[in-house]
């Protein structure tokens, strides 16, 4: 494939226009370090700005007297625009986050699904209607929360601004979309796809700003104009949202955070399907994901055998150009990051067992990239590459006796995002469905994403869920209305 060498500049995209701001930001490639392109430096007055946008587009522009079908027609022309240009827009993603190219394919298609599936649903948020004891009609309305605040990480770009866009606009929302810092590129050319595409989606609806979290997210988090704020990230900065909106105007807030969700083995699971599905749960996306079974527990009479087959299987995790379709592990997100997957790799060596990996790339071709090698360690639950999230493709082996040890190891964590059980005892896996604490269970596979089933975490790992039914209900408020049917008076008095 062709890869796009040049440098773009961008300008934020608001009120269906492109807006420049005094300072710029460099987007570098992952893979070389190069700059591909120049962003917005957005300041707090060029993210008012836009806030100002969504805040008319909201209480007085057309969007509010747009229909269910004209909103539900609107999303299935955005999916459209992803399909037509999912090539495009993939490889600007893994130009971008450093991915490897047939993931980032995967993600657009992803991507147009999650607007088809709320562009159907836009006709399907209705109320109810509730026998109350009283000659009336008693009844509730289901209304859009308001100007909606979207903050997305860097790991999935397009594809979690979609999670939260679709739902958002589904709703009757105007949204503020800021993509992260590092990877703002596909949001951008999906803006332009928008403004060239679809004209009759009224000026104000989506606006997208790029910059620096603590300002430019900063700025919509602690905004009294933003009704709600949707974001995806660290949990350290989810703790810093929650004070943003509670010096704020107690605005709605929805947050997918971090996870260190523990992949469970028994010893009765086939070798081969849990060995594929071990290495597959940590290491896709260069192991940032937020549920990457980053814990893989073990059964003690099977540790060694899997823990062993895993490191015979690593030679097939190839590490290269994340455009070439060979590739399965391009490089991490930016030179930043792989200094902190690193020094946690030092933390492991002195803590844990090294078993495979944990250096950077010899490859003369790979040397100026963010790259390091996937990494195996055995350990206990205690370890802080146990415990602590690395975002990266670290992976602590723990082994543990039985149902009920595996069950404590599992749950001593303060996320609980995801969790998967390997077991041909239907009975045992669904004894551990029922006792694990996270959002999200999978039974003999890992990672399957599908947005009509809700996504998000106990504990630490957030509030609120994403995708699916549950995700538009983020978007709404629900209002009730009481109508008296009885022309008598009240007669209290």
């Amino acid at each position: 494939m062709k890869s796009q060498t040049q440098t773009k500049t961008y300008s934020n995209y608001v009120n269906n226009e492109w807006v420049s701001s005094k300072r710029t930001r460099e987007v570098l490639n992952p893979f070389n370090g190069e700059t591909i392109a120049l962003v917005p430096e957005s300041s707090k007055k060029d993210v008012d700005t836009a806030i100002a946008a969504a805040r008319r587009a909201f209480d007085s522009g057309p969007w509010r007297d747009f229909t269910a079908q004209q909103r539900g027609r609107i999303l299935f022309a955005m999916a459209d625009i992803v399909r037509k240009n999912a090539a495009m827009l993939a490889e600007f993603e893994t130009l971008n986050c450093g991915k490897p190219i047939v993931e980032s394919e995967f993600d657009m298609n992803d991507t147009a699904n999650c607007f088809e599936y709320y562009g159907g649903l836009a006709t399907k948020i209705h109320g109810e209607t509730l026998p109350v004891p009283d000659n009336a009609l008693n009844m509730t309305l289901r209304e859009p929360v308001g100007v909606a605040g979207l903050i997305v990480p860097w790991n999935y770009p397009l594809m979690l601004a979609a999670w939260k866009l679709g739902p958002a606009l589904a709703a009757g929302c105007t949204v503020i979309l800021k993509p992260a810092e590092q990877t703002p590129i596909t949001t951008l050319e999906f803006a332009r796809l928008v403004r060239e595409s679809i004209s009759d989606l009224p000026a104000g609806v989506l606006n997208v700003v790029t910059g620096d979290g603590p300002i430019a997210g900063g700025a919509i988090v602690e905004s009294m104009e933003v009704d709600k704020v949707a974001f995806t990230g660290g949990t350290e900065t989810g703790r810093e949202v929650l004070k943003g909106v509670a010096a704020s105007n107690l605005k709605k807030v929805s947050l997918e955070l971090g996870g260190k969700s523990p992949n469970i083995f028994f010893s009765d699971a086939d070798l081969d399907a849990a060995a594929d599905g071990a290495l597959f749960g940590v290491f896709i996306n260069q192991g940032e994901v937020c549920s990457a079974g980053s814990r893989i527990l073990v059964q003690q009479d099977l540790f060694k055998k899997l823990v062993g087959r895993m490191k015979e299987m690593m030679p097939r995790v190839v590490l290269g150009n994340p455009l070439n379709r060979e590739t399965k592990m391009g490089p991490l997100v930016s030179k930043e990051h792989l200094e902190k997957v690193e020094g946690y790799i030092e933390i492991g060596r002195k803590e844990a067992k090294l078993v495979a990996g944990g250096r950077r790339p010899s490859s003369k071709e790979l040397k100026n990239g963010y790259f390091i090698e996937p990494t195996i360690f055995e350990s206990d639950n205690k370890a802080r590459i146990a415990r602590e999230e690395i975002f990266g493709p670290v992976v602590a082996c723990i082994p543990f006796k039985d149902e009920t040890d595996a069950l404590q190891i599992a749950n001593d964590t303060p996320y609980g995002l995801a969790a998967a059980v390997w077991s041909r005892d239907i009975f045992k896996c669904l004894r551990m469905v029922k006792s694990l604490r996270a959002g999200i269970v999978w039974v003999n596979t890992m990672q399957p994403c599908y947005v009509e089933s809700p996504w998000g975490g106990y504990k630490q790992s957030g509030h609120g869920r994403e995708l699916s039914l549950h995700g538009v209900e983020e978007f709404l408020e629900t209002k009730q209305v009481h109508i008296n049917l009885s022309e008598r008076p009240i007669g209290w008095y």
